[in-house]
């Protein structure tokens, strides 16, 4: 019959996650990738709307331009970008201290997450440097 030494077996040296711990870590790393994923498509079309607007005020003749067609303008760029959370009526137009026009988007996006749990996202983007 074999003896085992039960003073060489060190049971606190052990590591590692236990089977529990992985499950609640992966339901973490899930619950985020898809809020992610939720979230994802209004930060795209932020960017695009940002894009549009940088566009519009990087145009030499911005300061020229009537409200209607800086409107216009974003209109145009916005159906070509498949922007459809703001339109060109949505604009902030105004003037700096250098009597200069400034074009700023400002809206909010509600994305439904689960249940009752929403996100809310504030975006703003502005031809002012």
């Amino acid at each position: 019959m074999k003896k085992h030494n039960v003073k060489n077996l060190n049971l606190n040296t052990q590591g590692g996650m236990t089977f529990l711990g992985l499950v609640i870590v992966g339901a973490l790393v899930l619950c985020i990738v898809f809020a992610g994923i939720k979230v994802a498509p209004a930060y795209i079309e932020f960017f695009s709307v940002k894009k549009i607007i940088q566009r519009i005020g990087s145009n030499g003749s911005l300061d020229s331009m009537s409200k209607k067609d800086i409107e216009v303008e974003f209109d145009k760029n916005a159906n070509t970008s498949y922007v459809a959370v703001i339109k060109g009526r949505d604009l902030l137009i105004t003037k700096d201290a250098d009597g200069r026009q400034v074009v700023t988007a400002e809206y909010q996006v509600v994305k439904p997450l689960a249940l009752n749990l929403s996100a809310l996202m504030d975006f703003k983007a502005s031809t002012a440097k």
